[in-house]
């Protein structure tokens, strides 16, 4: 439970965030989200709102965690914070920096994750100012709990990578194999092929909720708006 001086640090990094929020603008392919100029450090906006006057840990902001990509000696989280305005901030961690992306304003949180995760794949990150490269994870964690709207996410993200060549190795032979560098080469399958290697993978190493219903595309709300 918080006392009464992590409360007043709290709200003042809040506010801190809502002014930023409404800074970012929108782009033609970003819809329904706005970005900053370029990601925000959240560290620096706690550490200007706060001026010295105590600390406030970013994870007492976190109102949950969308996706979580893990590896032997290394975690990537992707998260929300929901903003007392009904604006939720879309943030990254990898252990050695924290930046804000994104903003968006939706009714149904639940489905402005799987938004993001949509732009987040079909950009592999480009969009929101970040890259998405490297092996694949050993371990991933998901909101989210529709597979097939995750199988299309992580096709859309990783074909064509250096991932490609683990996700179908680990899918083929049934266990996770330890991952080809970076530079590896790139093993090149059809699309079709590679979302039935990408749904066994997902079988492997997904941590989800159960599917309880089916996720919301970005194509049939921006149809709808």
């Amino acid at each position: 439970m918080l006392g009464f001086a992590d409360r007043q640090g709290r709200l003042r990094v809040i506010e801190a965030l809502e002014l930023r929020a409404r800074q970012f603008r929108s782009r033609e392919d970003s819809w329904p989200f706005r970005l900053p100029h370029e990601p925000l450090d959240l560290d620096e906006i706690i550490r200007r709102a706060l001026d010295g006057q105590g600390a406030v840990d970013r994870d007492v902001l976190r109102s949950r965690t969308v996706l979580e990509f893990l590896w032997d000696a290394h975690i990537w989280e992707l998260w929300a914070i929901a903003l007392p305005s009904g604006i939720l901030l879309y943030c990254d961690s990898d252990g050695d920096e924290t930046r804000v992306l994104a903003s968006a304003k939706r009714g149904n949180p639940g489905e402005a994750d799987g938004f993001f995760l949509e732009r987040l794949a079909e950009s592999r990150g480009e969009l929101f100012g970040i890259e998405m490269s490297g092996p694949a994870p050993d371990r991933v964690r998901s909101s989210i709990g529709d597979r097939a709207f995750l199988a299309d996410v992580f096709v859309e993200m990783f074909e064509g990578t250096p991932a490609e060549a683990h996700i179908v190795d680990a899918a083929s032979e049934g266990i996770v194999q330890p991952a080809p560098d970076a530079g590896g080469s790139e093993r090149r399958r059809p699309a079709g092929d590679f979302r039935e290697h990408v749904t066994r993978w997902l079988e492997l190493v997904l941590t989800a909720p159960p599917a309880t219903r089916r996720q919301r595309r970005v194509r049939e709300a921006e149809a709808a708006s």
